[in-house]
């Protein structure tokens, strides 16, 4: 074939190409659930430093430490933030902490520092930029409450972790004692017992443990043990009783969630079924719109696929899905 005839039809090739592949991102964005956006918040200071929740952070760090496995090889951390919860992960050799808010993970990686060990991604959780069964851990914790689709959420975790592999689960439980208390005496309108969730303020969810348990079984998920956490999270206790009583008590009381959930949260330590051994792509990352493997690299990434440029800066990947102008 001529090269100038070979030239052209690259060329129109290379522009239907980009207008397939800005037809499906624009499909992408409009048919995706909507994202609960922390860019720009100062979470980790007036939520957690200066909000007064120092006991929840114990008693989530008691969890923690009871739930995660003596070590893995790459964790997965979901909705990770300022990176509160990332230094509790000691016996994971490399953690991938991910997070839709960019200016979250430059928080994160201001704390951390910057370490091989230490992967930042900014990305969707219902579009992970990583190729399947990459993951031998993962957690997920103060964050199932912002989906408005949470299996579908949940799907993208059980793709990229391999088999056999753990997955903490942290719920914000619908059926939690104050709740019942309020609905038995009227003064709340929804029912604490029924098992659809319950979007309290906009996108943010309390789930039913029934429904939660259901939602992992359909990804082969099994629950290997649950705790229940944050027993007290009332302002007058924690006001009148000092941090360190109220995390003992809390200590003592998290072993029962293997039988009765009614606090307000709930911690599953999770593993993914499958005798089957699947072997990872040896790409980690792949392209959120058309799924073609990406390497790791210290630099913006082009996709051979569809042409969209992912972009590194400040040693964060950003594999938001763009908005269309």
């Amino acid at each position: 074939m001529p090269p100038e005839i070979l030239s052209g039809l690259l060329f129109l090739f290379s522009k239907w190409s980009g207008v397939l592949f800005r037809d499906i991102n624009q499909t992408m964005r409009q048919s995706s659930p909507p994202v609960c956006n922390y860019e720009g918040s100062n979470y980790q200071q007036t939520f957690w430093e200066e909000g007064g929740r120092a006991y929840e952070d114990a008693a989530e760090a008691i969890a923690l430490k009871r739930l995660l496995p003596d070590g893995g090889r790459l964790m997965l951390e979901l909705g990770a933030g300022a990176g509160r919860n990332t230094v509790r992960y000691k016996n994971y050799d490399r953690i991938a902490l991910v997070d839709f808010s960019r200016t979250q993970l430059e928080q994160a990686r201001e704390f951390l520092g910057d370490s091989s060990r230490y992967l930042y991604v900014a990305a969707d959780v219902y579009h992970l930029p990583f190729t399947d069964h990459r993951f031998d851990g993962a957690t997920m914790i103060r964050t199932l409450h912002h989906m408005a689709e949470p299996v579908l959420a949940l799907s993208q975790v059980a793709r990229v972790m391999e088999p056999g592999g753990i997955f903490i689960l942290e719920f914000a439980n619908k059926r939690n004692l104050k709740a019942i208390l309020r609905y038995l005496i009227n003064r709340q309108s929804w029912n604490p017992f029924t098992l659809e969730p319950v979007e309290f303020v906009a996108l943010n969810f309390d789930f039913h443990p029934k429904a939660i348990r259901s939602y992992l079984k359909e990804l082969n998920f099994s629950i290997e043990r649950q705790l229940t956490v944050s027993h007290f999270r009332t302002e007058f206790l924690k006001k009148h009783v000092p941090t360190k009583i109220l995390t003992m008590l809390d200590a003592c009381l998290q072993w029962t969630g293997q039988w009765l959930q009614f606090s307000p949260s709930v911690f599953s330590r999770c593993r993914l079924d499958g005798s089957e051994e699947k072997v990872a792509e040896e790409n980690l990352f792949q392209c959120p719109i058309c799924n073609t493997g990406l390497p790791e690299a210290n630099h913006d990434i082009l996709c051979p696929g569809c042409g969209t440029i992912w972009q590194y800066r400040d040693g964060i990947y950003d594999f938001r899905i763009p908005e269309l102008p």
